[in-house]
């Protein structure tokens, strides 16, 4: 694990701290033809030696695995992606550093991992209940409130796409985490922060129906993540 996280901080430093903004868009232009993208690469190799104590007698397969792989996926990110695609393969692109950079540390540690782990009662009870405070939990409100909905769709309309079903399922996963980890003070916080930014538009509105249509979503939503939260911190205590 001491292995894999010297590679994971490397991993970090090279891609997000010593990386400008300059430098990802260079690349995407010139792709191959960048010298950005060997600066990239030497910054990587550089910051893996000096992590590593330039100690290569015992670790120059991993180093040369890393930095290759490190090329090959990032060149294949570059020309593989496009305008609409480039948030999914951002994150395919860690995910592939990731696991690569797992790999290799296998081959110098004996890091085995078994599946049996991911699947113990308590993992898979906060996994069903995060599924229940996230989509489930979007589902009902939207049944119970539609038959209210005030609002009409409207052609200048500058609100995000989903944004409030994303916004309602954040809100609950906070709740929910503030409620198992006892900490009823932050709720109040979060409270307070959402009616401060919501109450700009409901007086803008002057619509007394969409006020009490946002307030009773609002109340069932912070409701269901405050009862999920306690529902599972009991039945937690059961097992």
């Amino acid at each position: 694990m001491l292995l894999f996280l010297k590679f994971l901080l490397a991993h970090i430093l090279g891609d997000f701290v010593f990386q400008s903004e300059k430098w990802v868009k260079d690349k995407e232009e010139k792709k191959v033809k960048s010298t950005k993208l060997y600066f990239h690469i030497a910054i990587h190799a550089f910051l893996l030696l000096l992590i590593l104590q330039f100690d290569l007698k015992e670790y120059w397969l991993g180093f040369l695995l890393i930095i290759i792989s490190h090329y090959i996926i990032d060149v294949l990110k570059l020309y593989l992606q496009k305008k609409k695609t480039k948030r999914i393969w951002f994150f395919a692109d860690q995910i592939l550093h990731l696991l690569t950079l797992f790999l290799i540390s296998t081959i110098f540690v004996d890091f085995s991992i078994s599946i049996e782990n991911f699947f113990t009662d308590k993992l898979l009870l906060l996994f069903v209940f995060i599924l229940l405070v996230s989509s489930v939990s979007a589902i009902i409100i939207k049944i119970i409130i539609t038959q209210w909905n005030p609002e009409k769709k409207k052609e200048n309309d500058d609100s995000l796409a989903k944004a409030g079903r994303y916004i309602g399922i954040l809100e609950r996963l906070f709740v929910f985490i503030f409620v198992i980890t006892n900490h009823w003070e932050a709720i109040g916080f979060l409270l307070a922060a959402k009616s401060v930014f919501r109450f700009g538009d409901l007086t803008s509105s002057k619509d007394r129906k969409l006020t009490e249509y946002i307030l009773i979503g609002t109340l069932l939503s912070f409701g269901f993540a405050i009862f999920l939260g306690i529902l599972y911190l009991y039945v937690l205590n059961l097992l």
